[in-house]
């Protein structure tokens, strides 16, 4: 039988690609789209890490699963948790390949983080699979358990690089360590796919997409890309395989930076209290200006060990409170609104949300700054999401302009501002690629969404679509092929973790809940 390998590029977007295959640079990824079927994709709002890699394997939107971005808000409740990989409530593509008696892999994908079982292998990655905010996981990171052991004697496997990149003038070690990584990635799911004979393995790239936020399509980028299109060459070369690339999201350089809880404050949506952070912040301490100093002075792993994680939570960024600290600077009583980063805007239930939402999605609309209006679109949530947890969504969803990035911080006290921490901000507009002998080669087709690759990867491997996956089967196929639908397969919930602040440690620390 043909094997199958999907290579997930985090943040990959032809925008970024298109010049380096133009000049020759990437020649394997230019010959690749000569002999295969592509596309520019279209990601679910918003378009991040949390939720469109699950949006990919589900084939279904956040309102199918129940996660919405990094961070679930209950207003009612007074709550804000950070999400992990035991919130999504699906089944998945490997669920249905292992149903059909295929086995499969998955490689440093995130939102796998604790990793269950399936028949194969899954070694968890991403920013989900951490233990502390500076420290790398040391175990429980793959499935089944003992694989962990075998990865770090046969290849020094890491989950995440070390040092890790925290900033664009950081161009030396920590780049490297990312080139690393990526190359172990590779290497760790080509001798899974040979050694445990498995039919379909799934490796992402997740640290691609650090390098897009803090370089663009600056010299390290270029490094990395050039790195992988050897790798994809080297898959292409395999006898009787099918390589599909794919991402959860693209990427664009940064113009704006758009502050949503403070403009909800500047105008009526959201009231404040006073918080100790505010006095830290007049006297400069911050915790960009703290890991800054420690990094320079190598002692960022023994802060880590001694300085208690409540101690550590004290220190504000830069740009304001976030994740749950949001509200301890809210007077949620006296508050109207409050919005996760990149899209995702939550009601109040005290206040008659019909009402409030009107006006917000109006006022939204109206934004501009010099380079034309801030979102693409401004809608209520349940015009973007379908299935059974649209009620736990977001009321108010925004589609941010490419360049724009709507940071969340709370306290930070400026609207808008030019690009803070990162070079390039996450687009809707991704990639995907599909060649080998079960694909034909119809060159570049109309754009696709995201939804549409699981029904896609199953109907190529033999397998029926099931009934909850929502997205269109590609007419891609080398030969005509049968598919009927199938009764979807229910997933045990409750695999429980308790790793919700570790996560959020890591994503502040890469930016992605700056």
């Amino acid at each position: 039988m043909t094997e199958t390998v999907v290579v997930g590029l985090d943040g990959a977007s032809w925008r970024l690609l298109d010049p380096w295959i133009e000049a020759g640079d990437l020649p394997n990824l230019a010959a690749l789209r000569e002999t295969g079927s592509w596309a520019e994709t279209e990601s679910c709002l918003p378009p991040v890490t949390f939720p469109n890699w699950k949006c990919y394997s589900a084939g279904k939107d956040p309102g199918g699963f129940g996660v919405f971005w990094f961070e679930h808000i209950d207003l009612a409740a007074g709550e804000i948790t950070v999400a992990d990989g035991s919130d999504f409530h699906t089944a998945e593509l490997w669920d249905y390949l292992n149903d059909a008696g295929q086995s499969a892999g998955v490689v440093n994908m995130p939102t796998m983080y604790p990793p269950r079982e399936i028949d194969g292998a899954i070694v968890a990655g991403g920013p989900d699979a951490v233990e502390g905010e500076y420290r790398s996981i040391s175990g429980g990171y793959t499935h089944p358990p003992e694989l962990t052991e075998e990865l770090e004697s046969r290849f020094d496997y890491r989950v995440h690089p070390d040092p890790l990149l925290s900033s664009n003038e950081e161009r030396g070690a920590e780049v490297d360590a990312i080139l690393d990584a990526l190359e172990s990635r590779f290497e760790v799911a080509l001798w899974l796919l040979d050694e445990r004979d498995l039919d379909f393995v799934h490796v992402t790239l997740f640290y691609l997409n650090v390098l897009h936020h803090f370089f663009w399509d600056a010299e390290p980028t270029h490094r990395a890309w050039q790195l992988v299109d050897e790798w994809l060459g080297r898959i292409a070369d395999r006898e009787d395989c099918n390589l599909v690339l794919m991402s959860d999201h693209g990427s664009a350089p940064t113009t704006t930076e758009f502050y949503v809880n403070e403009w909800l404050a500047e105008n009526g949506y959201q009231e404040r209290t006073r918080t100790v952070d505010e006095r830290l912040q007049r006297l400069g301490i911050d915790r960009e200006t703290v890991l800054g100093v420690a990094k320079r002075l190598g002692i960022v792993d023994i802060l880590a060990r001694v300085v208690p994680e409540r101690v550590q939570q004290l220190v504000p960024q830069e740009a304001g409170l976030k994740r749950d600290r949001k509200l301890e600077a809210i007077d949620l009583p006296r508050t109207k609104a409050v919005a996760s980063g990149q899209g995702p805007i939550y009601l109040n239930p005290a206040f008659d949300t019909e009402s409030v939402r009107d006006s917000l999605i109006a006022d939204l609309r109206g934004l501009e700054d010099e380079h034309g209006p801030l979102f693409d679109g401004v809608s209520p949530g349940e015009d973007v999401y379908s299935g059974p947890y649209v009620s736990e969504g977001p009321e108010v969803v925004v589609d941010q302009r490419p360049g724009v990035h709507v940071n969340d911080g709370v306290g930070g006290g400026t609207v808008m501002a030019g690009p803070d921490r990162w070079a390039a901000e996450n687009t809707r507009h991704g990639i995907f690629l599909a060649s080998g002998p079960d694909f034909a080669g119809h060159g570049e087709l109309d754009r696709i969404s995201i939804l549409d690759m699981a029904p896609t990867l199953l109907v190529a491997a033999g397998c029926d679509v099931p009934t909850d996956m929502t997205g269109e089967v590609l007419p891609i196929f080398a030969t005509e092929r049968d598919w009927d639908r199938r009764e979807s397969l229910e997933i045990a919930d409750g695999r429980g973790s308790d790793v919700g602040e570790d996560v959020a440690d890591r994503l502040e620390q890469l930016g992605y809940m700056e």
